[in-house]
């Protein structure tokens, strides 16, 4: 019975070796896809891994509060204390740009992906669904937006298009590092205040 015990922790521990190696193995793998799908669009550039600064809060908003300036394409979680996380973020272009409060209603890791109808009818090349993933367009973490009990369909999520970030591409959706959506996730709850500028 003790030899069944200690191959049975054995197993376990193996079992538990191989999901962290192919966990880190996934985000090594990723890592370099996206490193790749960047330097494609611009080889000359160096992209970050990360904008997360800790800065002077220049929203005035209670802690937990996320603010999203969209001219400055900066957003802000309130630290309470005077203080806030920043980071840059990519925002809606022209004609998509969309102002106002919200909450976060729901969170995911690594996302599914179904594009609405209105944005099929205006890009019909895209997929109907996409599983969660790295070539998904979602990234690594999505936090949903709501008013109320309707989701707004705008998120603030992740992208493997980093030369997007800083810039107003999207269909209004908040684009982010993976690695600051990734922190970001971690620092809120569903329920979590949105502002919108």
């Amino acid at each position: 019975m003790f030899g069944a015990i200690v191959a049975m922790v054995a197993f376990t521990s193996s079992a538990r070796a191989d999901e962290e190696y192919a966990a880190t193995y996934f985000r090594n793998d990723a890592a370099m896809r996206v490193a790749a799908l960047n330097a494609a669009v611009d080889p000359e550039r160096n992209y970050p891994s990360t904008t997360k600064t800790i800065v002077a809060d220049p929203t005035g908003r209670e802690p937990g509060v996320i603010t999203i300036d969209t001219k400055s394409r900066r957003l802000y979680l309130s630290l309470g204390g005077g203080e806030a996380l920043q980071y840059s973020v990519g925002v809606g272009r022209a004609g998509f740009e969309w102002s106002g409060e919200a909450h976060v209603g729901r969170k995911a890791v690594w996302p599914d992906w179904t594009p609405p109808a209105a944005m099929l009818e205006r890009q019909p090349d895209l997929p109907r669904h996409m599983a969660g993933g790295i070539d998904n367009p979602l990234g690594a973490r999505a936090m949903y937006l709501y008013s109320g009990d309707r989701d707004l369909m705008y998120r603030i999520h992740g992208t493997n298009e980093a030369w997007s970030i800083g810039e107003a591409v999207s269909s209004g959706c908040i684009r982010m590092l993976n690695a600051d959506v990734e922190d970001l996730y971690n620092h809120v709850m569903v329920g979590t205040k949105v502002v919108v500028l």
